[in-house]
């Protein structure tokens, strides 16, 4: 009989059961999930952007349900707000824009990794400045038409690997005055037409470009999607609950020592 811990032809579920459990941790908070699933993949021997695409489809598909059902009642208020809704989509052009027009120049300058030690040590002085901000306390402003769009400008940066999505969104909101649970809570909300727009491009370039999305067993699919959900909706929790009591600053000092920890294998190994 087959192990269920490896699957025949396919990536094995152990490690379709890590990836899950990195995307949904890193997916919301201040880490990048990009830079952490890439790091991960070559720890494990897996491809979630390659042979094994679809698992990568199914991981963004797990987080995009867990945010959904986390922030279920924030959606129905944004649902009947028509202005705050208008905010989000104006938040998302940017992104959007950036993903259609640069994806595969981004793809092609940063996804072979060279640069993610940049990108994390990037994300972590944003981490801290934006820490060092909410410390000294300010004057907290409303959430309008040019500061969402400012928040999206902010997250089209985050199409960079290593460069943190929710940290780049978390920093503007509390640069351009938005009260800290605010910041959060767009953040979060700025991520579900993210995800859902992530999986259907790679969707669909999973159909066009013919790709075989079989070399991923159903028990792997399920493993990962699964941890991805359970994990994704525990980091949910947890950046709302740093955002309104707690501090960034641990999840900058950790990128600094992962950033350095890269850099270090970079010069000692050189890759």
């Amino acid at each position: 009989m087959q192990s269920f811990f490896a699957e025949a032809g396919g990536l094995e579920v152990w490690k379709a059961a890590v990836l899950g459990i990195v995307q949904g941790i890193t997916e919301f908070l201040p880490v990048s999930s990009s830079g952490h699933l890439l790091l991960f993949e070559r720890l494990l021997g897996a491809e979630t952007g390659g042979a094994d695409m679809f698992l990568g489809i199914m991981l963004h598909a797990g987080t995009l349900f867990a945010v959904c059902a986390a922030c279920f009642p924030a959606l129905l208020r944004l649902l009947r707000d028509k202005k705050r809704l208008l905010y989000l989509v104006l938040a998302s052009v940017p992104a959007a824009l950036v993903g259609f027009l640069l994806r595969g120049a981004v793809d092609d300058a940063f996804f072979g990794g060279d640069l993610l030690w940049a990108a994390f040590a990037l994300t972590a002085l944003l981490l801290a400045v934006c820490s060092a901000r909410i410390g000294r306390g300010y004057a907290p402003r409303l959430l309008n038409a040019p500061r969402a769009f400012g928040v999206g400008c902010a997250q089209a940066l985050a199409v960079i690997p290593g460069l943190s999505r929710s940290g780049t969104t978390l920093a503007a909101g509390v640069f351009l005055g938005l009260k800290r649970e605010e910041a959060a809570e767009f953040s979060l909300l700025m991520s579900v037409p993210v995800i859902a727009g992530a999986v259907l491009a790679e969707a669909l370039g999973l159909v066009l470009g013919g790709t075989q999305a079989a070399s991923v067993g159903w028990g792997s699919l399920a493993a990962g999607t699964l941890c991805a959900f359970a994990f994704g909706l525990v980091s949910v929790k947890l950046i709302l609950r740093v955002m309104a009591r707690g501090s960034l600053m641990p999840f900058a000092v950790y990128l600094i020592v992962l950033a350095a920890a890269l850099l270090g294998a970079r010069a000692v190994f050189g890759a």
